[in-house]
């Protein structure tokens, strides 16, 4: 679910973009509450525009791309190790590499160790399938449709994606974060493999800040159950959703609590004896609590709580589109 944009409220000078990477991370390296496992290293890497402090992150670049590595520790003095499947490093600086992705589609693993410890922190970079390979509505058979030709307000965050992950069946299963794989955020359409999707990275580490809040809260919860996660155009027009969904960039997600018992329906967290609005309410009110927070800036974006219906449970939708916008109260 989605609705349209609204203008964003922040402009941030490069300046307090770097004090919000170093408050995140204060803030990210906290450790689990109430026996929840956070997936979180020792240090933190940073990649494009984005720190991730997971020991298992999903990155997604287009074929002969140069993508910028740095591992961020001020507690250890030896320099961390990276390890590559493939691909060509060049060292930059201490704990810094240029990796240089292969041209052909896929997964290629890069490992970030320290050599007088067991911390590492794996990167599941995927070489993606450029957009420019479409041909008409298809990929390789698999059906993705037509993104807009028309900018939404003219807004850069809907031109059509860079590329598409190509996702086969050996590969679906892949981690891109600690508690959330690959094939989750397939689109629902049926189509044989490869199958092919849009991701972002931030949107899986807001993911994973919304899911340990949620233990912090005291709602146990290994994983959300995603009902929908990317959305092909074809998809989207089929079920009738807004031709701007941010479904169809990769940067949203529906989701709900699926724990006790785990039956493809929202738990009921208020323990009133319903699975209804109020459970999705719940998970709303916490998500929405972390707005304002200095370290929360990059993660704003929609949100929204849906209630049940004859095809779906309660749920709600969080995306990263940059700006806040809310609906569904």
């Amino acid at each position: 679910m989605d609705q349209l944009p609204q203008k964003s409220p922040y402009t941030l000078s490069s300046g307090i973009q770097i004090l919000i990477i170093v408050l995140i991370l204060q803030n990210l390296l906290v450790g689990p509450s109430r026996g929840f496992s956070s997936g979180k290293a020792g240090f933190a890497v940073k990649f494009k525009d984005e720190v991730s402090p997971y020991r298992v992150i999903g990155i997604f670049v287009l074929p002969n791309e140069r993508l910028t590595l740095e591992a961020l520790d001020t507690a250890k003095k030896d320099p961390y190790v990276l390890e590559v499947s493939a691909g060509e490093v060049t060292p930059i600086a201490a704990n810094k590499w240029h990796w240089r992705s292969p041209w052909e589609a896929g997964l290629y693993p890069v490992k970030i160790s320290h050599p007088h410890t067991a911390d590492s922190i794996t990167l599941n970079i995927f070489v993606m399938v450029p957009y420019s390979h479409l041909k008409g509505e298809y990929l390789n058979g698999y059906r993705l449709g037509t993104y807009p030709s028309v900018l939404f307000k003219q807004l850069s965050i809907y031109k059509p994606p860079k590329g598409f992950i190509e996702v086969t069946k050996e590969d679906e299963e892949t981690l891109v974060a600690p508690h959330f794989k690959l094939e989750q955020f397939l689109c629902n359409q049926q189509g044989s493999y490869p199958k092919y999707l849009v991701l972002e990275e931030r949107l899986l580490l807001k993911l994973e800040l919304i899911l340990e809040k949620v233990n912090e809260e005291g709602y146990r919860c290994e994983i959300f159950a995603v009902m929908s996660g990317y959305r092909t155009p074809y998809y989207n027009r089929a079920i009738g959703n807004v031709k701007y969904s941010r479904h169809l960039w990769g940067d949203a997600a529906d989701i709900f609590i699926d724990e006790n018992p785990k039956d493809g329906i929202m738990d009921d967290l208020n323990r009133d004896g319903r699975i209804d609005y109020r459970d999705a309410a719940i998970l709303y009110d916490i998500i929405d609590g972390m707005y304002g927070k200095p370290w929360y800036r990059r993660f704003i974006g929609g949100l929204a709580r849906y209630e049940k219906t004859t095809s779906h449970g309660p749920f709600v939708h969080v995306d990263v589109r940059g700006f806040r916008a809310r609906w569904g109260d």
